[in-house]
């Protein structure tokens, strides 16, 4: 048997959306775009990637329009994050400042935050680390002062105290990559509130104003110039597809079903677990209801506990696919050597997570023989 890391979300329902796409030879960018950005929030801007959304994230605020982050500015980002959370904030000469995280729930550790702040700190990027919504109540505190990017390219579908995550700070991140909870195949999403949206808007493609809801202002500024090529900023080209979003329009209609599968395929494998003293499993913090990205376990320390790396290859040995978390501990990756950036404390926790932790499925293709299955290769391994 087979327990993979994740299962193919999209069926006939969606081949049959890119074929009527195709066969309209209306691909690109368009009305389609537009329904899926209307449908998955008042104020989203679909992307070709949950990376780029981070990039687009960071650009807006970067940018003379806003003037809200400039070069030298700090952003204090999670050590366990992905590294396309770290890596448009140095494109953009920012300084990441790499905090520790909470060892139960894997997110962000917030009184490390609160220490970490200095003169030039401007913003705080939280991770909603595989689904688990950060503490937003302590996030919520440092919101007046700093602004706030939440990356939720792997939370799709959690909430906080009945809410979205992705809502509570300026701007929201998400993904749509075939692994995740919901798939465009490639693909993503900002959403913020009006005036970062329309920024992002035009500087998604190419600092050009024709995909604003309303261009008239523009238009009005600079009448000499052909309304059909006026561009007012500089910017990029990371549009999406008709393709992807007539894809997402049907997954979207799917995603309570395949997070509620998560999520019950978490409470299984958590009490499967529960039965191990040298294992760690993810905490669901208090208030907030995972989506479950996948299922975390952390080896912990003992002289006589089993070593995390023969455990991995046992499993895949035998057909249980396995992952690191996320970069593991991003200030150890050897990119970060290139950048400037600072390090506050001494990041053991997200430390231990790259030595002794990986992760699992748990996704909507998996069954209780799944996690039978599971269960009783651990015993035999053990």
């Amino acid at each position: 048997m087979q327990v993979k890391l994740h299962s193919p979300t999209f069926g006939e329902d969606e081949i049959a959306a890119v074929v009527e796409v195709l066969r309209s030879t209306n691909v690109t960018s368009g009305w389609k775009v537009k329904e899926f950005e209307r449908t998955f929030s008042p104020n989203a801007v679909m992307v070709n990637s949950g990376s780029s959304a981070n990039l687009l994230a960071v650009s807006a605020l970067c940018n003379p329009v806003m003037g809200a982050l400039h070069p030298g500015d700090e952003v204090i980002v999670s050590a366990l994050s992905w590294s396309t959370t770290v890596w448009p904030l140095v494109q953009h000469g920012l300084v990441p400042v790499i905090v520790d995280i909470d060892p139960e729930t894997l997110n962000m550790d917030f009184v490390e935050v609160a220490r970490a702040i200095g003169p030039r700190t401007k913003a705080i990027m939280p991770v909603h680390v595989y689904g688990n919504p950060c503490d937003i109540d302590r996030l919520m505190q440092f919101k007046n002062r700093q602004w706030i990017i939440e990356d939720c390219c792997e939370s799709l579908g959690a909430y906080w105290d009945g809410k979205p995550v992705g809502s509570f700070g300026d701007i929201g991140t998400f993904s749509f990559y075939f692994s995740h909870h919901i798939t465009t195949l490639e693909g993503g999403m900002c959403v913020s509130n009006r005036e970062i949206t329309d920024l992002m808007r035009i500087l998604r493609a190419h600092g050009w104003t024709r995909d604003l809801e309303d261009n008239s202002h523009y238009c009005d500024l600079y009448p000499d110039i052909d309304p059909k090529f006026l561009f007012v900023n500089a910017g990029y080209n990371l549009r999406a597809t008709e393709l992807q979003a007539a894809i997402g329009l049907i997954q979207l209609g799917k995603l309570n079903g395949f997070v509620e599968s998560r999520r019950r395929t978490a409470e299984r494998l958590s009490e499967i677990f529960s039965h191990y003293d040298f294992f760690q499993t993810q905490c669901e913090t208090p208030k907030g209801r995972s989506s479950w990205f996948g299922f975390p376990i952390t080896v912990k320390d003992g002289p006589t506990y089993p070593n995390a790396k023969y455990i991995r290859a046992s499993l895949e040995n035998i057909g249980i696919e396995t992952r690191p978390l996320i970069c593991g501990n991003i200030a150890r990756q050897p990119g970060m050597k290139l950048w400037p950036h600072r390090i506050s404390g001494d990041l053991k926790h997200a430390d231990k997570v790259m030595r002794d932790s990986f992760s699992i499925g748990c996704h909507q293709g998996m069954t209780e023989e799944s996690c039978e299955y599971i269960k009783d290769t651990f015993k035999k391994i053990l």
